[in-house]
């Protein structure tokens, strides 16, 4: 027996965003979106498009939300926000991520209780909770269609996921134009990002028929696309194409979670600064080694995705394919000199390690 469930209400296509207005209705709407997105012309765009309902715009958004500066804002919106009906988030995951956080009342509108759910897992009441549209601007990190934020605590070395039942988005518009002008390192490592959840998606657990067959189509998809993107980037079919995989493997993950290559992910993010896209899928071929020989159709799933006659040639490939985009798959790049085969027993005991396929008995 198995369920595939995902609440997120989609709409793609080029020229999506123009369905914003129509989807918030007479809500007013509080902005979050990146810093860029002024000097880029998005925050007038946006101002221009839902005119007298945006109640508010808020941009300091950096990179991997962490409680430090979470705090500050989620005090800022709660005591000046405290009515708006919805948040729409206008970035990447970090953007999307960090919106989430701000979905959650607390009795006080302080922060306190909140940080106490994530490092304590004090409950959270949802009754007065915002809703949230998302609008992603880099194809990758499938936040869109999930119900997790990556919330970040350096000062105790600390990684948590926030989840509750109102932090699924209300609904996502994927609009390939919003993601024409973004950089090579971020069409990378934000592509780098959908292929490990297509496949962490794959070799898990909590995989269903549905997850597995959008993120097998993901995969493909991706190993495809993403090397002649980095050549055009302004190519839109091409951004259509990526932005297409990178939500279908969200839809896939946001049933089965992550996995290993993301459970070894996380302390060389916060240990190294490593680029999240980088450091979850430049342990891929390692990852899928272990995975092989485990359950016969994982097996021939991933022979197919790489068009493969043995797992060594399936890991070739995915080596090759990765060193052909500049990513190296020595963990000793990353700042991992020793200690690997340890730190991947430890990552196999984090709560997405363990999402790992089980060795058969």
């Amino acid at each position: 027996m198995w369920n595939y469930h995902n609440p997120v209400a989609v709409h793609a296509g080029a020229g999506s965003l123009s369905r914003l207005p129509e989807l918030l209705g007479r809500r007013r709407a509080l902005l979050i979106t990146f810093p860029e997105a002024a000097a880029l012309g998005l925050e007038d765009k946006l101002s221009t498009l839902l005119g007298d309902r945006l109640a508010g715009i808020e941009n300091a958004v950096q990179p991997n939300p962490d409680v430090r500066w979470l705090c500050d804002m989620y005090q800022r919106i709660w005591s000046r926000h405290a009515d708006v009906d919805c948040i729409v988030a206008f970035g990447g995951g970090s953007v999307i991520d960090c919106a989430k956080v701000m979905l959650c009342a607390t009795p006080s509108d302080n922060f306190a209780p909140l940080l106490a759910h994530l490092r304590d897992g004090m409950p959270l009441d949802g009754a007065r909770a915002k809703a949230l549209i998302a609008v992603p601007t880099t194809a990758g990190t499938g936040s869109e269609v999930t119900p997790w934020a990556t919330v970040w605590d350096a000062d105790a070395g600390n990684k948590y996921s926030l989840h509750q039942p109102w932090t699924w988005p209300q609904a996502a518009l994927i609009d390939p134009q919003l993601m024409l002008s973004l950089p090579r390192e971020i069409t990378l490592a934000s592509g780098l990002d959908a292929l490990s959840h297509a496949l962490e998606s794959i070799w898990n657990i909590n995989r269903n028929p549905v997850s597995s067959s959008l993120a097998a189509t993901a995969a493909r998809t991706i190993i495809a696309t993403l090397p002649a993107l980095l050549r055009q980037p302004r190519d839109l079919p091409l951004r259509d194409r990526m932005a297409v995989a990178a939500l279908q493997a969200g839809l896939a993950f946001s049933n089965t979670k992550t996995a290993l290559a993301h459970s070894l992910s996380y302390d060389i993010t916060l240990q190294h600064g490593v680029a999240h896209g980088i450091a979850c899928s430049f342990s891929l071929p390692h990852v899928m080694r272990l995975a092989f020989g485990r359950d016969t159709q994982v097996d021939a799933l991933l022979l197919q995705i790489f068009g493969a006659a043995s797992p060594a040639r399936a890991i070739t490939r995915l080596t090759e394919f990765l060193d052909e985009l500049g990513v190296s798959s020595d963990p000793a790049d990353y700042g991992v000199a020793d200690g690997w085969d340890q730190r991947l027993q430890r990552a196999l005991q984090g709560p997405r390690g363990r999402n790992f396929i089980a060795a058969p008995a």
